[in-house]
């Protein structure tokens, strides 16, 4: 009788897949209307989280052969989609990232998988909506060896129509509540946010939103001063996404593709009381080239300038 109640699992769990897979469409070749096959799509899916990794790492993360595996990163770099190279910490190895066009083949799929999985819970209510999120979770964490869902790691992708306007609205939040800035700070980010949007380069300038369990939960923009010059603006970590490596990845992000872009120079402009940000661009090579007392946001601070030779 046992065997017969697990067999019957096993077939519960295995019809649950074959309908989902037909569901989701995620087996169709040229994944979310896209030009990829299943493969390819979770090769630069799995770039677009990493930021950088290794042809090994890539392998033994998704189990794929290595003569297949060299085959398809080849033929990503003959369409200009990554960029190789060497590691600054093993000569053995080469460092595999995403290019400009990488990351903007990845955006188009990233929102079409949004739009199209926004589509089939538009056909649920609220509650069942959460439902399934509550369900989804609580496979994922048996799946998972328990790991829980907020274990998961979390992702960058390109900005979207309203992130900005949640970016002003958390350093508004955040900084009037960790350092009693008043509205002028707002007022600040505010300005800073709309120039970007509305002077927006793609080929020169970008915005990294980091996202975690579908929340945003981090960002940084790089904005272009001169053709020599670049900013780093509105770096900002929630709370409870601190501890996880997503402040120094923004900062990494945004080192990485200013020297792509060819800029000689990556400043930025901060005050002294954010020793956790300050920390991590001492770590990354900035160095403070000049500092001044101001009174701003209803406080005396100290501000700071500093600036990386790419």
């Amino acid at each position: 009788m046992g065997d017969e109640v697990f067999a019957g699992r096993v077939q519960a769990v295995r019809r649950f897949s074959r309908f989902y897979t037909r569901r989701i469409g995620v087996l169709h070749e040229g994944l979310h209307g896209g030009p990829l096959s299943l493969t390819e799509a979770r090769l630069i899916y799995e770039l677009a989280q990493a930021g950088a990794s290794t042809a090994a790492r890539l392998g033994h993360e998704l189990g794929l052969d290595a003569g297949y595996l060299s085959r398809v990163l080849r033929g990503f770099q003959e369409q200009g989609l990554i960029d190789r190279r060497p590691s600054e910490t093993d000569g053995r190895q080469t460092v595999l990232s995403l290019t400009d066009a990488g990351r903007a083949l990845f955006a188009a799929m990233d929102a079409r998988s949004q739009a199209e999985v926004g589509v089939m819970l538009e056909s649920l209510s609220v509650m069942q909506q959460q439902r399934l999120v509550n369900a989804l979770a609580t496979a994922e964490t048996l799946l998972g060896g328990g790991r829980t869902p907020s274990a998961v790691p979390y992702m960058l992708r390109p900005h979207r129509p309203g992130d900005l306007g949640w970016v002003v609205h958390r350093h508004a939040v955040i900084y009037s509540r960790d350092y009693g800035w008043d509205e002028s700070f707002e007022g600040l980010v505010a300005g800073i946010a709309a120039r970007f949007i509305q002077d927006f380069n793609p080929r020169c300038e970008r915005c990294w939103i980091a996202e975690r369990d579908d929340a945003i939960v981090g960002s940084v923009c790089l904005v272009r001063e001169s053709d020599e010059d670049a900013k780093l603006r509105l770096l900002y970590v929630e709370v409870e996404a601190r501890g996880l490596g997503i402040g120094r990845r923004l900062v990494e992000e945004t080192i990485h593709f200013a020297r792509q872009a060819g800029y000689r120079r990556l400043g930025l402009w901060t005050n002294d009381i954010l020793t956790t940000a300050r920390h991590i661009y001492q770590q990354l090579g900035f160095r403070l080239v000049a500092e001044e007392p101001h009174h701003s946001f209803g406080r005396d601070l100290v501000g700071q300038n500093w600036l990386l030779d790419l």
